[in-house]
């Protein structure tokens, strides 16, 4: 309660839910007016938007382009924002006298740190990869690790 008060916590977590929700939004908008001339057949296990515009036959791919930089842009605010704040938290967990307190957030940081490591890792992998070694197998074993892993 100190170092994150009720309203600094409920304006982060709506910019989070606000932020996504756009970012779905735009993603989802734009996949639905790509026209498919490819089939409708998905080589994944989701739906996921590199796999669909694969399957698009116009040139909205630009447009798909820009939604991803507009991504990626928001995606490297929140990771600047997850790092400061790490931070701040290890901050305050090295300033916690005794050393069974210490050890107590940090077992519960960690496997956090851990996860979310992973899942932007491997995200950041399946959408930044060139096409070159692009192969369906390996497209599907990095879904699965950033989306049912973590």
């Amino acid at each position: 309660g100190t170092l994150l008060g009720s309203r600094t916590c409920v304006h982060t977590a709506a910019a989070a839910w606000g932020s996504g929700f756009l970012t779905a939004l735009l993603h989802t908008a734009n996949t639905f007016l790509l026209p498919l001339c490819r089939g409708n057949a998905v080589e994944q296990f989701f739906c996921e938007i590199p796999q669909i515009v694969k399957l698009s036959c116009s040139h909205s791919y630009l447009r798909e382009a820009g939604f991803l930089v507009v991504g990626f842009s928001l995606a490297l605010v929140c990771f600047v924002f997850m790092v400061g704040s790490y931070v701040q938290i290890f901050r305050a967990v090295l300033r916690i006298p005794s050393e069974q307190g210490c050890h107590k957030a940090f077992s519960t940081c960690l496997p956090h740190l851990v996860v979310v490591s992973m899942l932007v890792s491997t995200s950041a992998f399946a959408h930044l990869k060139p096409p070159s070694i692009s192969s369906p197998s390996l497209d599907l074993v990095v879904a699965v690790l950033y989306s049912v892993v973590p």
